[in-house]
């Protein structure tokens, strides 16, 4: 499904600024990613980098979505390809309602896929189902899209577009960051609920409390814009239990 092939990123219009220094990961169809690393290892700038925030440029390697190169692609078109990430911070759009937001990315992606849209109806009926489903207030869905949230409130909208959008790619960046252990397993049950052999997640975080609820196949460390360590999920109690320190260059020298 994706295979990141040496990539190395650097920060747009500024000098010396290389953050991935070259990274190679490969995810398959329907398999759960960890990617597990101390503050500014480079986890956010890989997630932004995958959806092709524009404040970077890649200085070298390539990203394959099925087999094809999205470097050149912006973020809306990889979406349309099945692309999806959940915001460390989710922004606030005063204007646009929960509904509106979700019917229009919808119907964008039937549109660049050449699909029929989902009627009103149809779409209303399935909107009503998961906000249910996820257990989100129905009186915040009337707000604009995020104002207002509490961040538990935002992670949890973040499980609606997921269950509404149905990628096959789900990028979560540091999902868990703010969330009491009641929004953790809210985003762990939405997470669980919609693996299958068609969808993968890549899971950025930077504790191991949210894995304690989703057991990822492969688990990676990332220090200092390198992956350093590739493993299952024993890698993300080892971690708990020791730190990432082994994992530097003092660690692994001392």
């Amino acid at each position: 499904m994706l295979e990141i092939q040496n990539l190395r990123v650097s920060v747009l219009d500024i000098d010396d600024s290389e953050i991935l220094k070259g990274i190679d990961l490969k995810v398959n169809n329907g398999e759960v990613h960890a990617i597990m690393g101390p503050n500014g290892s480079g986890k956010s700038t890989l997630a932004n980098v995958l959806m092709g925030r524009p404040d970077y440029v890649i200085t070298e390697g390539d990203i394959l979505y099925d087999g094809k190169s999205i470097v050149a692609l912006l973020p809306e078109h990889r979406a349309h390809l099945g692309m999806f990430l959940a915001f460390q911070y989710p922004a606030e759009i005063p204007g646009v309602r929960p509904w509106q937001f979700l019917k229009a990315a919808l119907d964008a992606r039937a549109d660049a896929r050449g699909e029929e849209k989902m009627s009103v109806r149809d779409f209303s009926k399935l909107f009503d189902e998961k906000v249910e489903a996820v257990g989100i207030n129905p009186q915040l869905v009337k707000r604009s899209l995020n104002e207002g949230f509490s961040g538990g409130e935002k992670k949890r909208h973040e499980m609606l577009q997921l269950e509404v959008l149905k990628p096959e790619l789900a990028i979560l960046d540091e999902t868990d960051s703010g969330l009491d252990v009641d929004a953790l397993r809210i985003v762990a049950e939405g997470v669980n609920s919609m693996r299958s052999p068609d969808r993968s997640f890549i899971i950025v975080t930077h504790y191991q409390r949210l894995l304690n609820y989703i057991k990822p196949d492969v688990v990676h460390i990332l220090i200092d814009g390198r992956i350093v360590k590739t493993g299952g999920p024993e890698l993300a109690l080892k971690v708990e239990k020791d730190g990432y320190k082994p994992y530097t260059s003092v660690g692994a020298t001392a």
